[in-house]
């Protein structure tokens, strides 16, 4: 097995478990080469983990094993496949689609895959991970007896590792049309091929509840609603109204027909394709008020290097938000964006509140459900996170 070398004193991150290798940590990669297995010594020689290797990422090498007597192998996949599935398995009676692995935080760096019916769809986002594709399609048949293996490995991170795009069948059947899948009662229709993400927003499960249960005899506004199915949770929560608001034409029409499917007539909502930002200081130029506002943007600052630029994007969405709140309504707001930490997100929303000049409590902190965990090792692993604000009246 190949070694890397880490520079001295730049070693603690991984004494304590940290997953992740940076390139300026590396005093001697050898002749290591993207999607070699490789081991991780001090410059002393002392061993520290045993690594997925990818030459053209600033995040050189993700971490496998901190325990030197593993064996990087079919086995190893099989097992860390397996004991991630087993963890979630009460899921299958509550949902029909769910997340199976969250990467690094089920020990499988830059493997994601989300099960949909008899669909698995596998994204993987790293170099190091790349030479297992097939075997962790095999094996993901092997051990959930699914049908289709499907690949959505599109995500823009993989232009960071030096891989392409890819999108399409790797082991089964061919998908011949959207994929049914249920939701706390609600029917939704998934477009695998050309959908977000793998397909859906599988991640805010538990924030559709949520919804659902708090949306009765209220006006909600949903900002950027994608294909609504918070609308639909707010409509079939017993929502007095439900405006939708998106960019995307083709996400609005999804929208309509996933109301559709859950017996709402699409008629009795609102239906705005529009810039949110734009459209949100519409609203407060009319003197529209709400009573829940959903504000659930896209990955504003995939890095830190974005973070300025977002902070001041999110704190805009949000100041807005507070203005188109009446006395003693909801504020459900959102940050996907990995460079966002929880922190740092609640005090733009604080800082929000006090430009709106308005006294605002949290009332529940939001995030993705339990399967998608978190390694307590790997912070980083929280992208989601959200807070229920409340309006003081």
């Amino acid at each position: 097995m190949k070694y890397i070398i880490i520079k001295s004193g730049r070693e603690k991150s991984l004494l304590r478990r940290h997953p992740w290798v940076f390139s300026g940590t590396i005093k001697n990669i050898g002749a290591a080469q993207s999607g070699d297995i490789v081991k991780i010594v001090a410059e002393d020689g002392r061993y520290l983990a045993t690594a997925a290797f990818s030459a053209a990422s600033q995040i050189a090498a993700r971490v496998l094993s901190f325990d030197e007597r593993v064996v990087i192998d079919d086995a190893f996949y099989r097992q860390r496949i397996a004991a991630a599935i087993l963890r979630r398995a009460s899921l299958a009676s509550q949902s029909t689609a769910y997340r199976l692995i969250h990467g690094e935080s089920d020990g499988l760096p830059g493997v994601v895959a989300d099960r949909y019916g008899d669909t698995v769809v596998l994204q993987l986002s790293t170099a190091g991970v790349e030479p297992n594709r097939l075997l962790l399609a095999q094996l993901l048949i092997e051990v959930t007896g699914a049908r289709t293996i499907y690949e959505r490995s599109d995500a823009d991170v993989r232009k960071l590792e030096g891989l392409g795009e890819r999108n399409g069948l790797v082991l089964g059947e061919a998908l011949s049309a959207p994929i049914q899948i249920v939701e706390g009662g609600m029917t939704i229709e998934v477009d695998i091929v050309n959908g977000h993400k793998t397909g859906f927003y599988l991640d805010q499960r538990d924030n559709r509840a949520l919804t659902m249960a708090i949306s009765k005899d209220k006006d909600v506004l949903n900002c950027f609603c994608y294909s609504a199915t918070m609308s639909t949770s707010a409509m079939l929560g017993g929502a007095k109204s439900v405006v939708s608001i998106d960019s995307s034409a083709p996400a609005l029409v999804s929208g309509r027909h996933i109301a559709a499917l859950n017996k709402i007539d699409p008629n009795t909502m609102e239906w705005v394709e529009a810039d949110v930002f734009a459209h949100l200081r519409k609203l407060r130029d009319q003197g529209r008020f709400f009573d829940l506002i959903i504000l659930d943007p896209p990955k504003l600052a995939p890095t830190i290097h974005h973070v300025e630029k977002a902070s001041r994007a999110y704190k805009d969405i949000n100041l807005l938000g507070f203005k188109l709140l009446r006395p003693g309504g909801t504020l459900m707001t959102y940050s996907c964006s990995g460079g966002v930490s929880p922190e740092l997100f609640q005090k733009i929303v604080a800082g929000a509140a006090v430009d709106a000049g308005i006294e605002a409590q949290i009332a529940r902190r939001l995030s993705a459900g339990i399967d998608h965990p978190v390694s307590i090792h790997f912070p980083e692993g929280e992208y989601l996170k959200g807070l229920l604000v409340t309006k003081m009246a």
